[in-house]
């Protein structure tokens, strides 16, 4: 037994413990076990960030909230996975790795922007300002890092299954902001029954920072703080986007289809979750399923490769505004603006065909190698 642990410490070190540059070699079993730990840090991350926007629209902001705490445990481990990456070259190439120091570093230099903007500006609830933005920004770019190095190093009968999970972690992190509305258009309601779920506490420092008396006008700026063309817009083009990368890089029929899928599933749980403790809900994004199966279906479609993209955003634009309209009478969903529709659906257009063009360039064939 002292053999055998002496031999797994030598491993170890000469695994872990030496300076390499990227890329170097690293056993499969190895390399599953590195991105189970990304996985690790992204679910506490993603627990965190949807705990957090439901507090949010309870509760002030405190800096030390347990939400936050949680999110901040998975941010540990990015810190210290993006480390180990960077001082041994295992386990990623060179772009994957800069992709995670980049997004690493806008986003620990966030942190310290959104605290100072929350201390000037107050509540700052609204997901869409700069500083949040500047968060999504560093995970979108951490999450990219990790996409391509499972990509290019993902092995075995785990490859397929954790590339769906990364491009479901990567549809959450673009969705995020968006929540904004989907909680928003809930508290609104709830106002308009005369049972605000937010606390009073809360509704006063909203109406106080408009200079306004607690009433249904301070209450939509602190729930709805966005034009009604974000959402689709935010929807098609941004959401859209990453569906289109996703289905073309895993590859598989109905692959847009499952990404949607896992993440509105994923809404559904914690929905119910975070309601079982007395947090507020949100309005669950179906229409993203009509966007995925749209998706799918254009890429299923026997067309060239040129046509792929015009006839596939105008399935999509079609798709999401016809399921809009049943959630709307069905469910709830937040106010959505038609010149939104047609700006979303044109802007996923030319970033499909922007992908298509790129896909096929000399430059996408020396980036998609390990270097």
């Amino acid at each position: 037994v002292a053999d055998t642990l002496a031999e797994r410490a030598r491993t170890l070190i000469q695994t872990w413990g030496t300076r390499g540059t990227a890329p170097r070699p690293l056993p499969p079993d190895l390399v599953r076990a590195v991105y189970q730990l990304w996985l690790v840090a992204f679910a506490l991350k993603v627990l965190g960030a949807s705990w957090d926007m439901s507090w949010h629209f309870t509760w002030l902001r405190d800096d030390l909230a347990p939400p936050h705490l949680l999110n901040s445990a998975g941010t540990a481990i990015v810190v210290a996975l993006v480390i180990a990456h960077g001082w041994t070259g295992r386990a990623v190439d060179r772009p994957a790795l800069r992709l995670q120091q980049v997004g690493l570093g806008i986003f620990l230099v966030a942190i310290p922007l959104d605290v100072v903007n929350h201390r000037i500006n107050g509540l700052d609830l609204t997901a869409w300002s700069p500083t949040h933005a500047l968060l999504y920004l560093g995970s979108a770019l951490i999450l990219a890092g990790v996409v391509r190095g499972w990509w290019l190093f993902g092995s075995g009968r785990a490859r397929l299954p954790v590339l769906v999970v990364l491009w479901m972690l990567a549809l959450e992190c673009v969705w995020f902001p968006a929540q904004q509305q989907e909680y928003g258009v809930l508290a609104v309601a709830a106002w308009d029954r005369g049972s605000p779920e937010a606390e009073p506490i809360l509704l006063q420092f909203a109406a106080d920072q408009i200079g306004r008396p607690v009433d249904r006008a301070a209450v939509l700026h602190f729930a709805l703080p966005t034009g009604a063309w974000v959402y689709p817009v935010w929807l098609l083009a941004a959401a859209g986007l990453v569906l289109v990368l996703a289905r073309w890089m895993i590859g598989r029929p109905w692959a847009a289809t499952v990404v949607a899928g896992g993440y509105v599933a994923y809404r559904c749980v914690t929905g119910a979750l975070l309601d079982g403790i007395g947090f507020p809900g949100s309005a669950v994004p179906f229409v993203l399923l009509a966007l995925g199966v749209a998706i799918d279906a254009a890429f299923r479609a026997p067309l060239p490769e040129w046509l792929r993209p015009l006839l596939g955003a105008l399935l999509a634009g079609a798709a999401v505004t016809g399921t809009m309209v049943l959630q709307h009478e069905w469910l709830a969903l937040p106010p959505i603006g038609p010149i939104g529709l047609v700006t979303g659906t044109l802007l996923l257009a030319a970033l499909w065909i922007a992908t298509v063009l790129g896909v096929r360039t000399q430059a996408f064939a020396r980036w998609a190698r390990p270097h």
